[in-house]
């Protein structure tokens, strides 16, 4: 296993920022890559000086937003039909496509931002804001921060730990189930107010 990480960390150094921008397009667009790969040894990298820290975010964050304009763009272009009809050939399946739906028809606008924090929804929450018209700029700055966030996260992961898989790994769950538990009481502030309205 350490002969892997040490050829993804190495491959991260060989392609530098616009590697990194390239992979977390492809992250947050419909390719199904990992972002754990992109960022964590990049982190890694700048803690030995091989990279600089902020440049590295910046190129992950920019990445990531670019895929997800990319994917708003299908939805808004193309519709649901198109991407009912021929999704399984962006490796989008109709449960993939409709779980998403459901979480931004729960959660509204918001969830363009916690979306970028949650597996499985994040590579495509994109989609259903594109097919429900969301505003551009709210769109762009919901999925800036969002993605920002766990950019900063992997980053942070890959410069303090570095090389310690098992360790990044605990401490991945660990963060998933914060991020988790943070949502869960931001959706219940939100239904409670709404009760509240009603």
């Amino acid at each position: 296993m350490s002969e892997v990480v040490d050829f993804i960390v190495d491959l991260v150094g060989d392609l530098g920022y616009w590697g990194i921008f390239f992979m977390m397009f492809l992250e947050s667009s419909f390719f199904p890559f990992p972002s754990e790969v992109a960022m964590i040894p990049a982190g890694y990298l700048a803690s030995k000086g091989e990279m600089n820290l902020f440049l590295a975010w910046l190129a992950g964050t920019g990445g990531s937003l670019a895929g997800a304009l990319f994917n708003y763009a299908l939805g808004h272009k193309l519709g649901r039909p198109f991407l009912q009809k021929y999704g399984k050939y962006l490796f989008l399946s109709e449960e993939s496509l409709q779980k998403v739906e459901d979480f931004f028809a729960r959660y509204g606008h918001p969830s363009t931002f916690w979306g970028r924090l949650i597996p499985g929804i994040r590579q495509y929450i994109s989609l259903p804001a594109g097919i429900g018209r969301m505003r551009l700029g709210s769109f762009a700055l919901y999925t800036f921060l969002g993605a920002g966030i766990w950019c900063g996260v992997l980053l942070a992961l890959g410069y303090f730990i570095g090389h310690n898989e098992e360790q990044i790994q605990r401490s991945l769950h660990w963060i998933l189930g914060v991020v988790m538990v943070l949502v869960a009481a931001v959706v219940l502030y939100y239904y409670a107010k709404s009760r509240k309205v009603a």
